[in-house]
């Protein structure tokens, strides 16, 4: 059963495992048709995880309520924040990675140090265990694997992402852990609990460092 984080009477955000493609493919049910069966309702999708990637979705429950919450993406309205665990130290703690994406082997891309079109993320890292940092990345942009790109950029690709050389595992740990956005005149902040459980327990690093507030931390400038 898909895990429902909050539930609004226009919209809701729910948790896509890691695995699960979203829409359905080569007759498997995908995230979308799984949820709409569990809820009994029609939802309208506002953006995209890609199938490796687990974490946080904003789904709309009406069309006028789609229009007006794919606008907030289109403006960049809507804070995004993920969580990634790497294996290797990173050319930098902290800071901004910024550069034009262009295609390599194998279905990846690289980053180039053009700025014609540049994805840019900002991040904050601090160690997990020997060896290993989790860093909590904020995309200003969202192209195709922007955040995996990234992180091989330091020299620190993603456990999990072999494409880009990562270390392998049995799953890709990278989470859509929170969002935040203003939705009539409200403000909304949706953060996932328990990210890579029983993997690894993250509570008291993510307190520590209150990255359980994302939205409140002081961000490297773009």
């Amino acid at each position: 059963m898909i895990d429902i984080v909050f539930d609004h009477q226009d919209w809701l955000v729910a948790n896509k495992p890691a695995g699960m493609n979203f829409h359905s493919e080569d007759g498997q049910a995908g995230f979308m048709v799984i949820l709409e069966q569990q809820l009994g309702i029609k939802l309208w999708p506002v953006h995209r995880l890609d199938k490796l990637t687990s974490g946080l979705l904003l789904l709309a429950k009406s069309q006028q309520a789609c229009a007006e919450l794919s606008a907030l993406f289109a403006h960049r309205e809507v804070e995004k924040y993920y969580l990634a665990i790497t294996s290797s130290k990173l050319k930098k703690k902290q800071g901004l990675i910024k550069g034009d994406m262009v295609k390599a082997r194998r279905g990846a891309f690289k980053l180039a140090p053009t700025q014609q079109n540049p994805a840019v993320t900002q991040f904050y890292s601090v160690s997990l265990k020997p060896g290993y940092r989790l860093c909590l990345l904020k995309p200003k942009t969202g192209k195709t694997h922007q955040l995996r790109v990234a992180m091989k950029s330091q020299g620190s690709a993603i456990i999990g992402d072999t494409l880009y050389s990562g270390q392998t595992a049995k799953r890709l740990y990278l989470h859509s852990y929170a969002l935040s956005f203003k939705w009539h005149e409200t403000e909304y902040q949706v953060v996932s609990d328990g990210v890579f459980e029983p993997d690894y327990d993250l509570s008291p690093i993510l307190q520590e460092h209150s990255w359980k507030t994302p939205w409140l931390l002081t961000w490297p400038n773009v």
